[in-house]
């Protein structure tokens, strides 16, 4: 799979560096980039990946589409992957001719999908994921039995990965559709965590059409469902689920099945360590994420816990990045309903920084950034850099 690369930056980033007043060794340390890359890139020796795009662009205080050649935008690749995933989502039950390449390439490429994801680098997944969504439909219709099972969980594992893009990029009919394939594949997979890790992904549905009390009601029956054994995926399958009903019990304003989730998901995360099983992150650390997100769901006097724990707590780095990321746009959410505007700035800078693309398609991010800027409560120019780099409306 090709990285994402963008050239010819280099003098636009020296321009704009030279204009901040900030010597090579100066963006290197704001910006977390090694000296010696900053110096490759300026000099046309080697291009940009998204991220490092982000991280320069954050500590220029500059929009990332100003240092881009010919206004070309960083999230193209996602426009150009939707008609390949449609033409896959249009065949998958009917088998093909294509290429097929084993079982092990195959697991090492689905693996490759879901690091972009838990990565949130979303424009790589949109270049792999019609291909391999492709082979893997072919896989699977071509496996022996014994390995039908083992073909149907990759199948899902890569579905999820293409749905972030989806999802993410708003393309909710298509979304909708790669679920179903998801779904689909999770039957032949003869695996109950598989079904709840199907479940968890399923229930995003009722975020984007705000049937959150349906939706909590679909994941307390998945938790019915749900293994019971003490292994540490059994474990974190139920409290992810648990996490997740959390959540949507917030959004529906039932403090009380948000409290009783998240006891829960306190409960089962104690008993694992964090890490990430069968594609989601669950551990004390990102039940704590999500304490955060119920409160600020619910609002009112729950604002004040979720503030406190954040002063209190920082996801660590070995979080994955979109997680990380999620973290500060809920905080942000937070603090700018509590008043705090220049503390709420600061954390959507911060969320971009960890995930670009993540931050970048966020909804919360664009809402927020557009009522920033529309109270003028920082820099002016800064506020309309960030606001133009998420498409953030200016009427808010």
């Amino acid at each position: 799979m090709r990285s994402i690369v963008y050239h010819g930056v280099g003098p636009r980033i020296a321009y704009e560096r030279r204009i901040a007043g900030l010597a090579q060794h100066a963006l290197a340390e704001r910006a977390r980039v090694a000296l010696g890359t900053i110096r490759k890139i300026e000099r046309g020796e080697r291009g940009v990946s998204d991220a490092v795009l982000a991280a320069i662009a954050d500590a220029l205080d500059v929009d990332p589409t100003r240092l881009l050649p010919d206004g070309e935008l960083p999230d193209g690749h996602m426009h150009q992957a939707m008609p390949g995933l449609s033409a896959v989502l249009a065949a998958y039950e009917e088998s093909d001719d294509g290429p097929l390449r084993t079982l092990p390439a195959l697991r090492e490429a689905v693996a490759t999908v879901v690091t972009y994801r838990l990565s949130a680098q979303y424009a790589r997944i949109a270049r792999a994921a019609p291909g391999l969504l492709a082979e893997l439909c072919r896989a699977l219709h071509a496996a022996v039995p014994g390995d039908r099972p083992v073909v149907a969980r990759l199948l899902v594992d890569a579905c999820r990965a293409a749905d972030a893009v989806a999802f993410k990029r708003g393309a909710k009919d298509l979304s909708a559709r790669l679920l179903d394939l998801m779904h689909w594949a999770g039957a032949r997979a003869d695996d109950p965590i598989v079904d709840a890790t199907v479940s968890y992904v399923r229930a995003e549905l009722h975020f984007g059409a705000q049937t959150h009390a349906v939706g909590l009601r679909v994941l307390e029956r998945a938790l019915d469902r749900a293994p019971r054994t003490d292994s540490c995926e059994a474990l974190a399958a139920r409290g992810a689920l648990h996490m997740r009903a959390a959540v949507l019990a917030g959004r529906s304003g039932n403090g009380d099945a948000a409290d009783t989730h998240l006891d829960h998901a306190r409960e089962l995360g104690d008993r694992v360590p964090e890490g990430v099983y069968h594609g989601t992150a669950f551990g004390p650390d990102s039940v704590r994420v999500h304490e955060v997100s119920v409160a600020v769901s619910l609002g009112d006097g729950r604002l004040d816990r979720a503030l406190r724990l954040a002063h209190e707590w920082k996801p660590p780095r070995d979080l994955p990045a979109e997680r990380r990321s999620g973290f500060y746009i809920e905080l942000g959410r937070a603090q700018l309903w509590a008043g705090r505007p220049d503390a709420a700035f600061t954390s959507l800078k911060v969320a971009r920084r960890i995930a670009p693309q993540h931050a970048r398609e966020h909804r919360w991010v664009r809402e927020d950034a557009a009522t920033l800027r529309r109270l003028k409560r920082a820099d002016a120019e800064s506020l309309t850099n960030f606001a133009e780099w998420c498409h953030a409306r200016a009427g808010g």
